[in-house]
Formats: C-alpha cells, structure tokens, sequence
C-alpha cells in the first residue's frame, strides 16, 4: 500500500498552507506548524514531511527551533528537506532526531559529500531529492537547471549508495499536480530504487494509479495542497469530527 505523508512547508515560522475546514469552522484550524503536526498524527499519518522554505533560499536550515518542537509534539518519524547543502548543517539536523534528509543541490553539486555522508550516517537517513523542470534536474531551490536528466542522476547516486529518491516536476516555477505516472515506471525499474513522489497527485483515482507503481518501488507519496484542501473522501468524516472538538491533538477521536 502507498504510504502518504502530509506536507507541512515552514515560512516565517507558520504553515504555508492550512488546512481548510467544513463551512462553520474556519477558525479551527492553526497556521501553527507544531500544531499542524498533531493534527496529521491524530488523523493517522505514519510520517510527515517538512520543508523550511526560507531555507531553500538561505542555503541553511532557518527553522531548527520549530522543527524541534514538532519533533517533540509526536510520535512518528519526520523526515525533512530544504537548505541541507553542507555536512555540518546536515550532520546537526539528524542529530535532532529527525528520521531522513533530502538533499538535492549538494547531490549534483558535491557528490563526495553525498558518499560521506551514506557511509557515516546510512542510506536510511540520507536520500536525495530529484526537482525536475522541462525534463531536466533543477537546483538552488528550482532556480538552476542542470544538464543532467532524473535518470542520469539516480544512476549516479545508486553508485555511491543512495537507495531512496523523493522525485517532483515543475511547469512554470510551479509543482505539477500530474502524475508522472511513465517516468517514476521507467527510473524504478531501471534502478531499482525506492521513490517518494512529491505532487503529482490530485485525486483519490492518482492515488489509485500510482498504486500500479508500488511493486516496481515508487512506495510513498508527500502531497501537499491537495490534503489541505480536503480532496480524498475520507476527509469529510475527520472534518465533521474535527468540528465537534476542541482538542484536535493525537488522542481526540470520538
């Protein structure tokens, strides 16, 4: 079964997006990333992704504190990505106890580094993050292209052992809500890597297609926007829930 883990992207220190509610309780929902993280864990998510989004542009994590603080409000792995370019800044946000980084420019730009880093730490805890823009790898936050294709790069990290991939296209500076459904086919078969998929999905029917995928490796999905915005059908159920409730923390189920 596909995994799904709810995305929480951090700007100044709040949730980019918030969770929409049913009509009457629009104020139910925190912009609160901790907060935001406890709700996902209360509704069942086995892992969340984090992304300090001015970290991507500083080169550097900005919101350790927060991303501390989230890790202390629940009981599931947290994996995170954005700003980890360096082996210190790397090396200081596994020793926070987060579960697994996601680097990208550093995989194209310091591959001695990525190999470094899977010997001292696992290839558990150290994966690369794939951003592909017009068919091509783009880095320093989408604002680069490279020359290298996805499946360029993942054969090049599979030789220093990297063995998970989060993998997302953009059009036009935005994340694409089309499943890529062909290309993650054709770089885990002939990789045999496990990937994560970042958008692509829009739908419960995307889910049900990328499903397809899951025995040749792609086994797990980060989707964003499409949760907030409560499209899968289980979510009217957790949101008239929700609104009989003050509490919205792991334990709040009627």
């Amino acid at each position: 079964m596909i995994l799904i883990f709810p995305f929480i992207e951090i700007s100044q220190k709040n949730c980019v997006e918030i969770v929409h509610g049913l009509p009457g309780m629009e104020r139910t929902y925190s912009i609160d990333p901790v907060q935001t993280a406890i709700l996902w864990r209360g509704e069942n998510a086995k892992m969340l992704h984090v992304m300090d989004v001015d970290g991507v542009q500083e080169g550097r994590v900005i919101h350790e504190e927060v991303i501390r603080k989230m890790l202390n409000a629940v009981d599931i792995p947290i994996q995170i990505s954005g700003g980890l370019r360096t082996y210190d800044e790397i090396k200081r946000v596994l020793e926070m106890g987060v579960s697994r980084v996601f680097v990208g420019t550093a995989a194209v730009q310091q591959p001695g580094l990525m190999e470094q880093l899977v010997k001292e730490f696992g290839s558990r805890k150290i994966a690369v993050n794939i951003l592909i823009e017009d068919g091509k790898v783009v880095i320093i936050g989408g604002n680069v292209k490279t020359d290298l294709t996805p499946l360029q790069l993942t054969e090049k990290m599979v030789k220093i052992g990297i063995s998970r991939f989060m993998y997302g296209e953009r059009k036009n500076g935005q994340y694409s809500e089309v499943l890529p459904y062909d290309r993650l086919k054709e770089i885990a078969i002939k990789t045999g890597v496990r990937i994560t998929l970042r958008g692509g999905i829009s739908n419960y029917r995307d889910l049900l297609r990328l499903q397809e995928l899951e025995k040749f490796g792609v086994d797990s999905v980060i989707i964003g926007k499409p949760l907030y915005e409560n499209r899968f059908p289980c979510q009217a159920l957790w949101r008239l829930n929700e609104m009989q409730l003050t509490d919205l923390g792991p334990t709040r189920r009627i």
